[in-house]
């Protein structure tokens, strides 16, 4: 049952990665949209893309991370039965 639990945990937390794709190509949809409007402004325009890129991409690193935690590090304690209490 835990073990059940565990693995759809997991694969809910990687949907964040959905999330992060549509989010990095908003980014960069609204750079190029920014650049077309007032070329004049594409250094700045171009920084604040790449800061909202690296935001959006630690989101997405995140995902996974959180999806090894639940499959990996969070175990059940199951008694083994091995040692008898008197």
């Amino acid at each position: 049952m835990l073990e059940g639990a565990k693995s759809i945990g997991a694969g809910a937390a990687t949907i964040a990665l959905a999330g992060a794709a549509v989010g990095i190509g908003n980014v960069l949809s609204s750079s190029i949209h920014s650049v077309a409007r007032n070329p004049s402004l594409a250094k700045q325009s171009f920084g604040y893309a790449i800061l909202g890129f690296a935001l959006t991409e630690a989101i997405a690193l995140f995902a996974p991370m959180m999806a090894f935690l639940i499959s990996f590090v969070f175990r059940s304690h199951k008694k083994k039965g091995k040692f008898k209490l008197k």
